[in-house]
Formats: C-alpha cells, sequence, structure tokens
C-alpha cells in the first residue's frame, strides 16, 4: 500500500514540476521531473526531464506510447541561458542529429545549423530582425545552401 501511495504521489509531483517554469524549477532546485500515464492498471512513462542549477532542461527523454524510449535530447546553454547545442539520440543512444544556435550581441537567435550523425550539414535557418530587435524572418536552407521556404513575421501595432 504505501508502494502505491509513494508512486502515486511521486506521478503527481513529477507533473507538477514539469509543468513549472525555469524560473519555478530554480527557486524549487529541481534535479528532474518525469511524466506517467496510468491507463488499464498499467503505468507507462512519458518523458523525463533532466534540469542544471538554472532550471535549464539538459536532457529530456520522451517515450513511446508503449513506454520504449523514443528520443533522447541532450541540451547545451551559454551564461544567458540560451540554447546553443541540442542533441538527439536514438533509443540505443545513437546520436541522429546535432544542432548548434548562434546568437547576436542583442542575444538575439541569429542561426541554427543541423547536422546529422556523421557531421555533415543538412540544414539552416537563418533569421532576421528590424530595428526593434523584432524577428521579421526566418529563412530555411538545405544542406547546400539552397532556400527551401522563408517564413516572414508582420506586427500590427496600431
Amino acid at each position: 500500500m504505501q508502494v502505491k501511495f509513494l508512486f502515486t504521489f511521486f506521478i503527481f509531483l513529477s507533473i507538477g514540476c514539469f509543468a513549472q517554469s525555469k524560473k519555478e524549477v530554480k527557486k524549487h532546485k529541481i534535479k528532474a521531473s518525469a511524466v506517467s500515464i496510468f491507463e488499464n492498471g498499467k503505468t507507462i512513462n512519458e518523458s523525463k526531464t533532466i534540469f542544471d542549477a538554472n532550471g535549464n532542461e539538459i536532457e529530456t527523454t520522451d517515450y513511446t506510447k508503449e513506454g520504449v524510449i523514443k528520443a533522447i535530447h541532450k541540451t547545451k546553454f551559454n551564461s544567458e541561458g540560451d540554447e546553443i547545442e541540442d542533441e538527439q539520440y536514438d533509443a540505443n543512444n545513437k546520436l541522429v542529429e546535432k544542432k548548434l544556435t548562434k546568437y547576436n550581441a542583442s542575444n538575439d537567435k541569429l542561426e541554427e545549423n543541423y547536422f546529422d550523425a556523421a557531421g555533415k550539414p543538412t540544414k539552416k535557418h537563418l533569421y532576421v530582425y528590424d530595428s526593434k530587435g523584432l524577428k521579421i524572418e526566418k529563412k530555411t536552407l538545405d544542406a547546400e545552401g539552397k532556400v527551401v521556404s522563408v517564413k516572414k513575421y508582420v506586427y500590427i501595432t496600431k
């Protein structure tokens, strides 16, 4: 009975932690959280997240509906708390994709470079900002640098 109570308590605690902001994670010194589903007498893991001392999600594990690991993301951050590297691994802990992110002096995201497991570039996202620092364009390029798509952002202020 005590085991069931502790397990249930952990699930509710984990869901509450998972929904918390970076600020709350840091304030409460949360090191990890997990989300599980209890259905038809079975417990199935949905996700698990590990945090650093600043409340950044440094590792996230996603599970399939059967509770098997689907993907693992390992993330690194700069001193401002911006994501600079994200490595995605498969269920066998084999690197699938790596994303490196660069920022300008105002900490606006300038580009995201994607690489396959062998380190070959696969695509790139470039961001453009106006004089007010508002993002106005996201351009996606393929591995050869050819523009695949352009997304425009328009802001209405009056």
